[in-house]
């Protein structure tokens, strides 16, 4: 037993950190009358852990205590927590036996109680116990693998699955379920509902709904579960798929079989480290209080790309983190911009460009568009103010308006929704009059990030071009062949100089104009350019080899604008997408002109099998 002084020491530090914070003086003296203070040397061993069930938790009293992996061989040992005074250990292998294997060791001279594991168990199945194990448990390393790295655009979800999945019943109490989610070193459970859907619960479910909610964890997880849950095919792209979960807000997504099986769960720590630094980043910013917090927040977009990169992102990955996180910025802001315009509803913001495709580069300008309810009420011109308004904070967050006036406070593309619907079928008509193929190319990228889908009306006209208008669609295929792709300019060629390309305008608008054409003859508008050109395959619009070989062409450019842009941003110079030559490698040179050699190929046997007229 210890002396009355350290016992009261012992009783106000552990009523001071979590779990044991709800406990009163009376509870909290039974189990300080159990414990013990022991005191260790730099680098000696407090505990080991998986050998048999545990009879002490520990709690750092003072000093540092490192968690490092079994087997004293390794020199410096592989250290994967990091503890300092309040910090409990020990408590994982109470709820999943001795299958948490570590080893607990002083970094430093440090202190620790020593408590008895019969008192934590019980304080964990209480109120305070389960927020501490839905915050914290399963953060341990020792109850969960490391994250995936590594993935590319290419990656599916089905290799990202590590672990079957847990199942409760609905009638499960959601203290079991917690026990459950720890024994598995999983984050959620998920139910089987008899209409064949999904429920799922997961630790933040547990923390608000019944911690939070002040429900006993007697409660069953029927009545805090989300159903149906969002799910994924095991054969989705991981990064639509992680994408996807962002847009939503959803941090699990169970994966289904062909056959509708749940085979496992996707978490969003599961994509990427690197991917995860973007999902922090987009809910910092959907969650800005004002301007100053918004521009605040996206002085981190630049630094993005470089992290993702780093981390080992692909291009194509990077460039739809990035669009995702410039239009959580767009969403915010026309969210500031209506608190000047408290009465204005009824509208949908439209991202266009390559944002919209989710090709954004660290150079990219945001294009928009505005449609809107006609209810007699409100007129246009308030509307382009609120529209104004957002673009001027979009600009204070260092994304500018596009330098070709699409922008959604001029009147060209901010319209009332049936006017967008008539224009567009004027466009189809005439394409050649009032700019049409111009507004048509730019509205059939365009995607709704704020507001009703269904007032985005000009996607009702393109969709159905191939049958409705051969003859727009024709053009938009001739507009696409006539943007020549090639390595250097004509000024460059005639002087004999090595010269400079610009990446975008003679090699990636080339293959993004084809594959507009590409996916409107499938039927597809808003889409980005790997999808559209896969999805002409199937209509004989292109051949597998030439989908496949304008996607490889398309990557690898964009693989070398990214990684220049990031270079121009360490350098402190602002992006673009002018290269010199010289500055790539030989190989890289070599890739370059042979990738420009191919579309321009498969741009004259497209020319040649829809024999487009000339004049």
């Amino acid at each position: 037993m210890m002396a009355g002084a350290e016992d009261c020491d012992t009783i106000e530090f552990l009523g001071a950190h979590s779990p044991f914070q709800e406990l009163d003086d009376a509870e909290l003296a039974r189990i300080a009358a159990g414990a013990s203070i022991r005191r260790f040397r730099t680098g000696e061993v407090i505990a080991e852990y998986g050998h048999g069930s545990a009879d002490a938790v520990f709690m750092v009293r003072t000093g540092r205590v490192e968690l490092t992996a079994p087997g004293a061989e390794l020199d410096p040992p592989e250290v994967f927590e990091s503890l300092g005074p309040g910090a409990l250990f020990g408590y994982i292998p109470l709820i999943i036996g001795g299958e948490a294997r570590f080893v607990a060791r002083a970094a430093e001279p440090a202190s620790a109680i020593a408590l008895p594991a019969n008192e934590v168990r019980a304080v964990l199945g209480r109120r305070s116990g389960l927020t501490f194990l839905a915050e914290s448990a399963w953060q341990s390393i020792s109850a969960r693998p490391a994250p995936t790295a590594g993935w590319s655009s290419t990656t599916r979800v089905s290799s990202l699955i590590r672990d079957s999945p847990v199942f409760v019943a609905p009638h499960t109490p959601v203290a079991e379920a917690v026990r459950a989610m720890g024994a598995a070193g999983q984050s959620c459970v998920l139910i089987e509902l008899p209409d064949g859907t999904l429920g799922i619960v997961t630790e933040s479910d547990v923390t608000h709904r019944v911690v939070g909610g002040g429900r006993s964890p007697d409660v069953p997880v029927a009545e805090v579960m989300t159903a149906p849950a969002r799910s994924v095919d095991a054969g989705r792209y991981a990064i639509t798929t992680w994408l996807e979960m962002l847009e939503a807000g959803v941090r699990h997504m169970p994966v289904c079989s062909p056959r509708g099986r749940a085979i496992g769960v996707l978490e969003e720590t599961d994509l990427l480290v690197a991917a995860s630094r973007g999902g922090s980043l987009q809910r910092q910013i959907a969650h800005a209080t004002d301007v100053d917090a918004l521009a605040s927040a996206t002085q981190a977009i630049p630094r993005l790309a470089d992290d993702l990169v780093s981390a080992g992102l692909d291009a194509e990955s990077t460039c739809g983190v990035l669009s995702l996180i410039i239009d959580t910025t767009a969403r915010r802001a026309v969210e500031l911009a209506l608190d000047d315009h408290p009465d204005l509803s009824g509208f949908a913001w439209i991202t266009l460009g390559s944002v919209a495709r989710r090709e954004a580069m660290p150079s990219s300008d945001v294009d928009s568009a505005l449609s809107w309810i006609d209810d007699g009420d409100r007129s246009a011109s308030e509307f382009r103010a609120m529209a104004r308004r957002t673009h001027a904070i979009l600009d204070d967050c260092g994304l500018p308006a596009d330098t070709n006036g699409a922008v959604a406070f001029s009147p060209s593309f901010s319209r009332y929704c049936d006017d967008w619907l008539l224009a567009a079928r004027r466009w189809l008509s005439a394409p050649l009059a009032d700019n049409g193929l111009i507004m048509s190319s730019l509205l059939i990228d365009g995607r709704v990030i704020r507001g009703p889908e269904s007032l985005h009306t000009a996607p009702l006209a393109f969709s159905s071009m191939p049958a409705d208008h051969p003859e727009a669609l024709r053009l938009q295929l001739l507009n696409a062949l006539s943007l020549r792709p090639r390595v250097r300019s004509l000024r460059d060629i005639l002087s004999r100089r090595g010269g400079t390309v610009d990446l975008k305008a003679h090699v990636i608008d080339p293959i993004v104009n084809l594959a507009r054409w590409a996916g409107l003859t499938a039927g597809i508008t808003s889409a980005p350019t790997p999808a559209r050109l896969h999805s002409a395959v199937d209509v004989g619009a292109l051949t597998s080899a030439e989908a496949s070989l304008l996607h490889e062409v398309f990557s690898m450019t964009q693989r070398l604008r990214l990684r220049h842009q990031i270079t121009q941003l360490r350098a402190g110079h602002t992006p673009g997408d002018v290269i010199v030559l010289s500055d790539l490698s030989p190989l890289e040179r070599s890739m370059l002109s042979e990738g420009v050699g191919e579309v321009s190929d498969i741009q004259r046997r497209v020319r040649t099998r829809i024999t487009v007229p000339l004049n």
